[in-house]
């Protein structure tokens, strides 16, 4: 248990570790400082509450491991736009798309990381056992974060009027609220779907003695 614990200790501050180093890049000169605040502001706020809950409410590797990558996510988003993100420029121009579809992957990963998150949190904290109603509770859980975030987004819009264009990143699309949303739901399920039985692997190996 002990190699185990060595292990997931070394995980979890190389992942800080990149995480940080990301965020100092995405910090130097972004395509738009008001733009990148936004973007990043989870991983600001996030990664300072993983650390301090760290010691009373450990999470398994693969919870650390997919925020970490959430957090890429974000803070690459936070520094180009999303809209602007040049990789996905070079596949809309490749395959002659209709915009920039880095947004597209966020709301993904915006259902998937925290279904994750919320099964571990329900599997700990409440009765709930792996099942169908677990499954739709974590489902239901990351929808609402997703349509939460949506509502952030139209907040900011209303207060700060065009500054709040690349942050919308619409892309001109009158259902992007709709697609994000949906997405965000697949990334859901999708991950609840593939990464069950190695969480749960992982919930066993946590709740064993030290």
């Amino acid at each position: 248990m002990s190699a185990v614990l060595t292990r997931d200790n070394w995980l979890r501050h190389s992942l800080i570790g990149a995480v940080l180093a990301v965020l100092a890049w995405s910090g130097w000169q972004p395509k738009d400082v008001f733009t990148w605040f936004l973007e990043v502001a989870p991983v600001l706020v996030g990664l300072p509450l993983l650390i301090l809950t760290f010691r009373r409410f450990p999470l398994t590797s693969l919870a650390y491991a997919l925020l970490a990558l959430h957090a890429v996510i974000l803070m690459v988003g936070g520094h180009y736009t999303y809209a602007e993100m040049p990789l996905f420029n070079g596949l809309r121009d490749a395959f002659e798309l209709s915009r920039n579809h880095y947004d597209r992957v966020g709301h993904v990963a915006q259902g998937f990381v925290p279904a994750i998150v919320a099964r571990e949190i329900l599997l700990r904290r409440s009765p709930l056992r792996p099942g169908k109603w677990l499954s739709f509770l974590v489902s239901s859980v990351c929808l609402a974060i997703s349509a939460c975030y949506e509502f952030v987004e139209w907040w900011v819009a209303l207060a700060s009027g065009d500054e709040a264009v690349a942050f919308l990143a619409t892309q001109g699309d009158v259902w992007d609220t709709q697609w994000d949303m949906f997405l965000a739901l697949c990334g859901a399920v999708a991950s609840q779907s593939l990464l069950a039985r190695w969480h749960d692997r992982q919930l066993a190996a946590l709740a064993q003695p030290c």
